[in-house]
């Protein structure tokens, strides 16, 4: 039997443990043999759970990079802006390189990753695990097999969720352009890339509107603490960082995520510290946010295909809702898992259940992450990309879609791909 991959988790964050996790379902294909944490907790949590040798334990991925290879792949689960110093080490050093999303919070980073991944003759694959859901394989063959005829135009929704814009985007690592990249491209660069694999077809303009419309400290009522632990209006706040998390505590079928970003120890006690002097403890109109809580892009690709794209925070969280318009049909998707399928000669509804006859739906983002990770490392293990559907150029192509969204949004104007690409 051939031995399996090795790979070491630069980040040992809540991705970097969900790609270590998933490492275990596969024993005879992968074993993640070391970490790069600066957070003694989750560092050695992440050598306790695999085993890794004390020569293959380090603080920082600086620490690791001035080592020679010590492993065939690494997965980078770093923030935003640390991608671009990361990739660029590891890519020289010769590891294949699974990086999590967004590549870099530029345009010009992005290029650089891709170029050095690329002269690095290994193989490279950036997380959007939105392709490598079944549902999303089902929805691919059913249109290139004519189910809808030539896709004409495509509506796409993301509810992001009330709490998950507060916790993540308000109060979390993903709050401030500054310290880790605008929404669209934190949060939506899934659904930008989803749009291009689906339609097939480049991206030649876009135009976006949207902003910060609620999280701001002119809508913070009257009366209102800046700590939600000494705020007397948590009962009547559906923000209440209080009133949230400890209903997470009280349930130990939610000691995961969100819960383990702010207290990774599941106690009464060390929670309320973390809330009262932490930044998940802070109200959602007095924290130093600034990304955007609901957006619009619309895009135009090749051969007139158009497509909108809404994300918004409003809305109490669920799955991602598409419509496909074609010429000889359509397609309605609910929850990124049921296809509904309408012939227009037919005139009859075909329903595709995805989720029923696919057990790896109960991973994350509908089985995603499990995906990414099984085809990287079958990748990586046969030396053959065909396995990744997200490689370089992919990537690059619906990175800069986005990048080109929020010029428009910033600028009000519609943005050319091709000058912006120029």
């Amino acid at each position: 039997m051939k031995k399996p991959i090795s790979i070491i988790i630069v980040g040992a964050g809540g991705r970097g443990f969900t790609y270590a996790n998933l490492a275990k379902n596969i024993p005879d294909l992968c074993k993640v043999t070391g970490v790069a944490e600066p957070r003694d907790f989750y560092r050695e949590k992440m050598v306790a759970e695999h085993g890794i040798a004390p020569d293959k334990v380090f603080r920082t991925w600086q620490e690791l990079a001035k080592k020679p290879r010590l492993a065939d792949a690494v997965a980078i689960c770093t923030q935003d802006a640390m991608h671009e110093d990361c990739a660029l080490a590891f890519a020289k050093l010769g590891y294949h390189i699974l990086l999590e999303k967004p590549m870099a919070p530029t345009a010009a980073a992005c290029r650089r990753i891709v170029a050095a991944a690329k002269k690095s003759g290994k193989l490279f694959s950036v997380c959007h695990v939105m392709r490598y859901t079944n549902y999303t394989q089902r929805v691919k063959k059913l249109i290139e097999k004519g189910a809808v005829g030539d896709i004409v135009s495509v509506q796409h929704y993301e509810p992001v969720g009330f709490w998950h814009q507060a916790h993540s985007f308000v109060r979390g690592n993903w709050r401030n352009e500054k310290e880790s990249s605008f929404m669209l491209l934190a949060k939506s660069c899934h659904d930008v890339d989803w749009l291009s694999y689906i339609i097939g077809k480049p991206c030649l303009r876009v135009s976006s509107f949207g902003g910060l419309y609620y999280f701001n400290k002119a809508h913070q009522p009257k009366g209102a603490a800046d700590r939600c632990m000494d705020c007397k209006l948590s009962k009547k706040c559906p923000y209440s960082a209080k009133e949230f998390y400890f209903s997470k505590l009280a349930d130990k079928g939610s000691w995961g995520w969100p819960l383990d970003v702010v207290d990774p120890t599941f106690t009464k006690k060390n929670l309320e510290k973390a809330l009262r002097e932490g930044p998940y403890g802070r109200c959602v109109f007095a924290c130093d946010n600034d990304v955007v809580d609901h957006q619009v892009v619309n895009f135009e690709y090749e051969g007139g295909v158009t497509a909108s794209f809404t994300m918004t925070a409003f809305n109490e969280g669920n799955g991602r809702k598409t419509r496909i318009f074609g010429t000889t049909g359509c397609i309605e998707t609910d929850d990124s898992s049921v296809i509904r399928v309408f012939d227009f000669l037919t005139r009859k509804w075909t329903t595709i259940d995805t989720a029923a006859s696919d057990a790896s739906m109960a991973g994350g983002h509908g089985g995603g992450d499990g995906g990414i990770f099984d085809a990287f490392c079958l990748a990586v293990s046969k030396n053959d990309p065909k396995y990744i559907i997200t490689g370089p150029d992919a990537t690059l192509e619906s990175h800069m879609t986005t990048f080109a969204a929020e010029k428009a949004r910033l600028t009000g104007k519609v943005v050319e791909m091709a000058k912006f690409k120029g």
